[in-house]
């Protein structure tokens, strides 16, 4: 058993409430490798901004449980190094697992020093739904760690997690599931979609509005509670454009609006997950890498240039989207 506190971690819980207080959402940026995760540390120590490292299944085993463990910790002491030198303040981070699909999982990052986790019963009967994440708060609260469940399903493919279609989530369900699970946060469904096909429209046209009246309609049954949207990257047309000038092939690749993400960061909405910008960025910086210099084999030449971008990224959603920059 290793405690998060002992790697240097935060729960999520006093985050939830200043990103609430302040009218910004803290970023949840998915990792799969060391280059993401110095972008990530470096862009959020920068711009002094609270951070979530979020891992999923698939990211946890391509990594390796144990290594990833002294990643996290390691990510926590880059940080302080940055801030050191850099004379800024040390930011808080928490370690998540995003899209968790059993107790065990749950339990074995619990165990392994993640401060959050997220228990996915979202494509179960509700009673169901209700019955796994509460097995899975009873355990993470004995340690003080804080637990995400999920009302509604969000369409599209990341990693493991795949639904053809998407279901908005019903305000009249979510007190009974708060009050009956005690989760911390509550992921919901308003049009957000996982994936880089978020949407199928037509050359030209606007991606569908999030539905924001069923958002309003979640916080006045739920005054004052953590919500979180999933699937939020707003697949950056010029990394897609780069991604197929060099060979790729991500036609029709659209996304969520910054500007509506922006919307939803001033309301209850304290949580905001990116996994697939982060996976357009690198990929389109290695392959204009790789396609001019075809010659190159070092990693470093190619994966240095992804996190330089990467970090660009970031901050700059930090700054424009989320508005978390200079909240520490």
């Amino acid at each position: 058993m290793v405690s998060y506190s002992e790697l240097g971690f935060v729960n999520t819980k006093k985050m939830f409430k200043d990103a609430m207080d302040k009218g910004y959402a803290v970023p949840a940026y998915n990792f799969n490798n060391m280059e993401q995760l110095q972008a990530i540390v470096t862009a959020c120590t920068r711009t002094q901004s609270p951070v979530i490292l979020q891992v999923s299944k698939g990211a946890r085993n391509y990594a390796n449980q144990t290594l990833l463990r002294w990643m996290g910790q390691g990510a926590v002491e880059f940080m302080k190094e940055i801030a050191s030198n850099e004379n800024l303040k040390e930011i808080p981070i928490a370690m998540h697992l995003d899209h968790g699909d059993s107790f065990e999982l749950c339990k074995s990052c619990v165990d392994m020093g993640f401060s959050s986790v997220m228990i996915d019963g979202s494509h179960l009967p509700y009673d169901e739904n209700v019955s796994i994440t509460k097995q899975v708060v009873d355990y993470a609260h004995k340690f003080d760690v804080s637990v995400e469940g999920e009302l509604g399903v969000l369409a599209g493919i990341e990693d493991d997690v795949k639904a053809e279609k998407s279901t908005y989530t019903d305000p009249n369900a979510v007190e009974d599931f708060v009050s009956k699970t005690g989760v911390d946060s509550l992921a919901i469904a308003i049009g957000t979609s996982h994936g880089a096909y978020k949407f199928k429209v037509k050359e030209g046209e606007m991606p569908p509005p999030l539905r924001f009246d069923i958002l309003k309609e979640i916080e006045k049954r739920l005054p004052g509670f953590p919500i979180v949207l999933h699937g939020s990257s707003s697949v950056l047309q010029e990394y897609v454009q780069l991604i197929n000038k060099y060979g790729g092939n991500l036609e029709g690749a659209v996304g969520v609006p910054e500007d509506q993400l922006r919307r939803a960061a001033k309301s209850a909405v304290c949580k905001i997950n990116i996994d697939s910008d982060g996976r357009l960025v690198m990929t389109a910086k290695v392959r204009e890498v790789l396609w001019t210099k075809p010659k190159e084999f070092d990693p470093r030449k190619y994966l240095g240039p992804a996190r330089d971008e990467l970090i660009k990224m970031y901050e700059r959603k930090n700054r424009e989207v989320l508005g978390s920059a200079f909240k520490v």
